[in-house]
């Protein structure tokens, strides 16, 4: 499995993983990947960085866990757009994201929109080493990306038919 960092053509970046490299090619110039956040099926790989694991026994994970911003407390439209976007994607793919929300909330606190603080916290030492989820505007999350904290952007799809 390989994990791509993707932007859409309105600039949208959201991760997702793939078997392989040529089946991320595949699905790429069939069209068949979508945005995360707006559906868009124009989009390509964006710069990431690799993730190395460390020596020992404890593996390289991140500490906190950040669902896209539309996720949380969405509105009636984001919950509409993220209705029908969980509509058109594949079984297959619509439940496994389920279990990885259900595994993210049954594992770790919901910090709510004091996400990038209590990242921070975590990060320097000044809280409890744990994983976290929450919510963080754009902005919050590029600075944390450039002081080096490790978080993930997770689409947060809704629960339910």
């Amino acid at each position: 499995m390989i994990l791509y960092r993707l932007r859409c053509a309105k600039g949208h970046e959201f991760d997702s993983w793939f078997k392989d490299s040529k089946t991320y090619e595949r699905q790429e110039k069939k069209s068949l990947i979508g945005c995360a956040v707006c559906g868009s099926d124009k989009v390509e790989r964006a710069l990431m960085a690799p993730r190395i694991g460390k020596k020992g026994k404890e593996a390289a994970l991140p500490a906190a866990v950040e669902p896209a911003p539309e996720a949380a407390a969405p509105s009636a439209e984001q919950q509409q757009q993220m209705a029908a976007l969980a509509r058109h994607m594949p079984k297959e793919l619509r439940e496994a994201l389920l279990k990885v929300r259900a595994e993210v909330e049954k594992n770790c606190e919901h910090v709510g929109d004091k996400f990038a603080d209590e990242a921070r916290k975590i990060h320097y030492g000044e809280s409890d080493k744990r994983g976290i989820y929450g919510e963080t505007t754009d902005e919050e999350a590029e600075a944390l990306a450039e002081e080096g904290i490790e978080f993930g952007r997770l689409p947060w799809i809704p629960r339910g038919n």
